[in-house]
């Protein structure tokens, strides 16, 4: 008959405080909770009222400070384009990064067939399309589209109008080089 004496030694012993478990947060759900926003933000009409995440209203040394400590664990993570260029030192704010969209959508919002698109990669400010650019006479799948970027100091990419594989991005001067490439712009229906 077996008596479970050789069971002793396979039984751990109990814990004492010094050997307590020792708790760390979970930077991945942590970071992911900072830019996820309410589904009521997914009718934004411009990047202002897409601002209702963590990372737009939190303190920006805190921000930086977990963006940097996740970005550090797993490499590049999503986040806004601002927070990007504001980490690495190319944008000085995260309040001149809402300047950059905010003077956008004052410029696209009151043309006709602009169109503010919320719903972009996680992280990220939405988008512009240029609607009549897409399924107009050149018969494109894909409208011309306007987004921010931390890729060059002019914060301004365009995709232009294609069907198939995505082109390059084109880097704009700015908001400057965007107002005069509107007219280039629109010219794809």
């Amino acid at each position: 008959m077996d008596t479970g004496q050789e069971l002793g030694s396979t039984i751990p012993r109990a814990r004492v405080e010094d050997d307590a478990p020792q708790l760390e947060p979970m930077l991945d759900l942590e970071w992911s909770r900072a830019i996820e926003l309410p589904r009521a933000a997914m009718t934004a009409a411009t990047p202002a009222e897409l601002r209702r995440a963590w990372v737009h209203r939190a303190p920006e040394d805190r921000v930086l400070a977990l963006f940097r400590a996740s970005a550090g664990m797993a490499g590049p993570i999503p986040a806004p384009w601002w927070l990007r260029a504001v980490a690495d030192g190319t944008l000085d704010s995260r309040e001149q990064g809402f300047r950059v969209e905010d003077r956008i959508a004052q410029l696209l919002g009151r043309r006709p067939g602009w169109e503010f698109v919320p719903w972009a990669a996680d992280g990220e400010s939405g988008y512009w399309e240029f609607m009549p650019s897409e399924r107009g006479k050149s018969g494109h799948a894909i409208p011309t589209t306007v987004m921010n970027t931390d890729r060059h100091p002019g914060w301004i990419d365009v995709l232009p109008a294609h069907t198939g594989a995505t082109p390059d991005p084109i880097a704009i001067a700015g908001l400057a080089g965007l107002r005069s490439r509107l007219g280039e712009l629109e010219a794809v229906r």
